[in-house]
């Protein structure tokens, strides 16, 4: 049985992740209005990996015969300055969802949960992924900005689609 103190907080990830997968639908749609075909659809598969990364955290709690509650969730931000401006809230965002997976790991050390621990390894390895992914991604945007092509040539050749991680916890649903 997962500590209790720790589902809560999983719970609470669950909409964090949940917020993430909206925030990166807002600013896909952002860039599909800028026709930027691949940036949008840089954001759109974030906006899926987030949603992915909530439904992990779903099917553990599932496992561990938790209860799940989705919380509600609030509107993202969807009016942006210019073509970097989404970028720099990404990244943000994902250094706060680092320091989100950090206090549950935090957590699970306290309460001497170690299967949660064990659960919440992966999500350590993901953070460092999508924090150097943003990063990349807005000094590239930042040194190009006035040239959009150019952004969506660097899409294309650097942020193309990963195959599946075999050490992904599993998806509820899925």
């Amino acid at each position: 049985m997962a500590a209790t103190r720790f589902t809560d907080q999983l719970n609470v990830q669950i909409g964090n992740e949940l917020a993430a997968h909206n925030q990166y639908l807002a600013c896909a749609v952002y860039y599909d209005a800028l026709t930027m075909p691949q940036m949008a659809s840089f954001f759109y598969g974030q906006a899926l990996e987030e949603r992915e990364h909530a439904m992990m955290m779903v099917q553990y709690l599932l496992d561990t015969d938790a209860a799940v509650q989705i919380p509600a969730l609030p509107a993202p931000r969807s009016d942006f300055a210019d073509v970097v401006e989404p970028i720099e809230l990404a990244l943000a965002q994902e250094k706060s969802v680092t320091d989100q997976i950090n206090g549950l790991i935090r957590i699970t050390r306290e309460e001497h949960d170690y299967a949660s621990e064990q659960f919440m390894q992966w999500f350590i390895k993901e953070q460092v992924e999508e924090v150097a992914t943003m990063s990349d991604l807005l000094a590239v945007v930042t040194r190009s900005k006035d040239d959009l092509n150019a952004i969506e040539d660097w899409v294309v050749r650097e942020a193309g689609a990963e195959g599946a991680d075999p050490t992904a916890p599993p998806v509820a649903g899925a």
